[in-house]
């Protein structure tokens, strides 16, 4: 019931909300945010503004929820989210009400812009969570094929791909929020037609356009998690950039896959949306065949329908816009990923993080990185400016977007961004 009222398309808030803003009040997503001289804290946003959450407790708001002051006033949300569903979908419920034009609560005090609403260009947005673990999938199977047209022209899907979803652990300290710039990689290459490997910066640095989901804390150790309990144990989904560094990539990864060129940064947006901000875009997936076996099996939508933009913007030049693309092109879905995760027992923490793997569709245009768009450098990039671009090239800054939108509401995700540095002079 409470899903359904806080998706209502009708809702509308006192505080005002530009047309095509990613945040009405049908979103409502969460974050960290810093004040100048001010402990970091919880916060909603609500069109330009975001809501302290923290302020809001002091003044017992959510006193019925029973929540410690501490879990609003921290550095991360991994304590909120460690909550569980029943509790995080009661307070954006009681956040939902604080906000609908009728309520009077706060747009009569005097002190609501100053104490309770802060403009987002006015403070500094945190990492959302301190995840303990992260996992990255490989779940498109455009983006499976395309890479392995590249490298196993007569056999682009490896025999296990449509029975399981293939993943690998990542690292998580070198996970990054929005904004913050990127150091080119180095390590070993292999240059062409040389068969021997030599120390250096990458050359082929690319971005994966991904999308990643955060984890209640799960069952206990030994236990599994069933796609149909999936939806219960997910908080909500962030925009990922996977960086890459192909060419230490296709040097490394045999035989035991990503490493290097994986794990100098990956970069997420600020503002955690929820699982239930999602709902009214659920939608079919691609069928599965071969039939999957009984663990991963479901019932009902369990793709979700949600625009995805990259952008690259060159120093100084025009930004210009290199794919489109769309989270619901993934063949194998969150609560399957989820579920094959715990199948033999892994136990899941609050705030881990399980990203999708790039995402790609059919066409070139929505291929997610530029190992596919420019096919290995082979068929370059033309930019608004009329330079090219095989891979990303230092100073670019990468950007992407996300977005649903249904009935005159969009829940957007805001963006995430990454400045790419020239590699340090050793």
């Amino acid at each position: 019931m409470e899903i359904i009222d806080t998706n209502d398309p009708s809702l509308k808030s006192w505080i005002p909300v530009a047309q095509g803003s990613d945040f009405p009040i049908q979103n409502l997503p969460f974050g960290i945010f810093k004040l100048e001289d001010e402990h970091p804290r919880a916060g909603v946003a609500i069109g330009d503004f975001i809501l302290d959450l923290y302020e809001c407790q002091k003044e017992d708001f959510f006193g019925a929820l029973l929540i410690d002051d501490s879990v609003f006033e921290n550095y991360f949300l991994n304590d909120l989210i460690k909550l569980g569903k029943y509790k995080t979908r009661a307070l954006r419920f009681a956040v939902s009400l604080l906000l609908r034009e009728e309520n009077q609560t706060l747009q009569n005090r005097k002190d609501v812009y100053k104490k309770f609403l802060h403009p987002q260009s006015e403070v500094e947005m945190l990492m959302p969570i301190n995840p303990g673990d992260y996992t990255d999938f490989y779940s498109s199977i455009a983006h499976a094929t395309n890479v392995g047209k590249m490298f196993r022209p007569d056999n682009p899907l490896l025999p296990n791909w449509k029975h399981l979803p293939v993943g690998y652990h990542g690292r998580c300290s070198s996970i990054v929020v929005s904004g913050t710039e990127i150091r080119r990689p180095k390590g070993q290459i292999v240059l062409k037609d040389q068969t021997d490997p030599v120390y250096s910066e990458t050359k082929e640095l690319d971005f994966e356009l991904e999308m990643a989901f955060i984890t209640h804390e799960g069952k206990m150790q030994g236990l599994h998690i069933t796609t149909e309990e999936a939806d219960d144990f997910i908080f909500g989904m962030v925009i990922f950039n996977d960086w890459s560094a192909r060419d230490i990539q296709r040097w490394e990864y045999v035989p035991l896959g990503p490493f290097l060129s994986k794990s100098f940064a990956s970069s997420i947006s600020p503002w955690v949306v929820t699982l239930d901000a999602l709902e009214p875009f659920r939608c079919e997936g691609e069928k599965q065949i071969p039939e999957v076996l009984n663990y991963l099996k479901f019932t009902g939508k369990k793709n979700i329908d949600i625009n995805l933009e990259v952008l690259i913007q060159p120093e100084f030049a025009e930004t210009t816009v290199v794919s489109k693309s769309n989270y619901k092109y993934l063949y194998w879905n969150m609560a399957q990923q989820l579920a094959h995760q715990t199948i033999n027992g892994c136990n899941i923490r609050s705030a881990d993080i399980y990203a999708s793997g790039t995402i790609s569709g059919e066409d070139r245009t929505s291929f997610g990185s530029m190992l596919e768009l420019t096919w290995r450098g082979t068929n370059p990039i033309i930019m608004s400016s009329g330079n090219e671009r095989k891979f990303i090239d230092d100073y670019d800054t990468v950007i992407m977007k996300a977005w649903s939108e249904k009935d005159g509401v969009r829940i957007g995700f805001g963006e995430v961004s990454g400045k790419i540095l020239p590699a340090l002079k050793d």
